[in-house]
């Protein structure tokens, strides 16, 4: 299977330690036998969950391993939909037409999802970027479940350290009791800036990925109906790309994306995204 399998590394242990008459065939090496290698054992349920090695299986193992292999848990059914009313279909001047850029991004994650295995990578093509109208400049827009709404107009924005929501937002989901009053302040690129009403931990479900985020929660109106920043991204692993208009992360069933909403994007009346607020310490 070539590079689709990931090879161990060498063994560190001591050779004069290990025993001489067991050899593994995984690690071509001796001191275990291959039947009781634990990263063979992990890299085979790692193929089996992208799809590959069924065809080994015999008719009654196929359907066991079908019935009890691990699958992400069915999201919530949302309460209540969030959506944000805003005029304008005229983005930046540009005149969008299909074209096919070939673009490749790889980028290796550590042992946060695989404990056994060294590496995940995360790699973008042009099938990830297939329905999306380019050339662009799209800003990265998604719909989320978040606590019990499914909340549309999202930015995913590397450039804040903070992820935000809106005061509106937050009342319109029914949770504002959850807010605790605490104000920091907020600065934008321009150097402009809002002091916060309060925090919020709210719980976020992304493709069965289940994570507790807290927000620092605003009294303006912008576009967005909540921005995540790099803490949402970074704890999830994530990898955004506004180009191919999808972000993807690492979880227990393998690679998973949620694809961006390209229309979302360019409905939103701005010339310039602005790429949001950091916190003043």
């Amino acid at each position: 299977m070539g590079d689709k399998v990931q090879w161990p590394k060498e063994m560190r242990s001591n050779p004069n330690r290990r025993n001489p008459d067991h050899w593994c065939e995984f690690h071509n090496d001796h001191g275990h036998k291959t039947s009781d290698c634990r990263f063979l054992q992990s890299e085979v349920d790692h193929l089996l969950k992208q799809g590959y090695l069924t065809e080994l299986f015999s008719e009654k193992g196929k359907e066991a391993y079908m019935k009890n292999r691990q699958v992400p848990p069915k999201p919530l059914s949302p309460k209540r939909t969030i959506n944000v009313i805003s005029g304008g279909e005229y983005i930046n001047g540009v005149t969008y037409t299909t074209s096919n850029k070939v673009s490749k991004v790889t980028i290796t994650h550590g042992k946060r999802i695989r404990q056994v295995l060294e590496e995940e990578s995360i790699t973008f093509n042009d099938a990830d970027a297939d329905g999306v109208l380019s050339p662009h400049n799209d800003a990265l827009v998604i719909s989320l479940l978040v606590y019990d709404t499914n909340e549309k107009r999202v930015l995913i924005d590397p450039g804040s350290s903070v992820n935000i929501i809106l005061l509106r937002v937050l009342r319109e989901m029914q949770a504002e009791e959850k807010m605790i009053p605490k104000a920091h302040t907020l600065s934008g690129f321009d150097n402009s800036s809002v002091v916060t009403k309060g925090e919020v931990i709210l719980t976020t479900f992304a493709e069965g990925v289940v994570k507790e985020t807290k927000f620092q929660v605003v009294d303006m109106e912008m576009s967005y109906n909540m921005i995540l920043g790099r803490p949402w991204i970074h704890e999830m692993d994530a990898v955004p790309s506004t180009l191919h208009q999808v972000i993807k992360f690492p979880s227990p069933w393998g690679i998973c994306k949620i694809r961006g909403d390209q229309h979302a994007a360019r409905s939103i009346n701005s010339v310039t995204d602005v790429s949001t607020m950091n916190e003043e310490k």
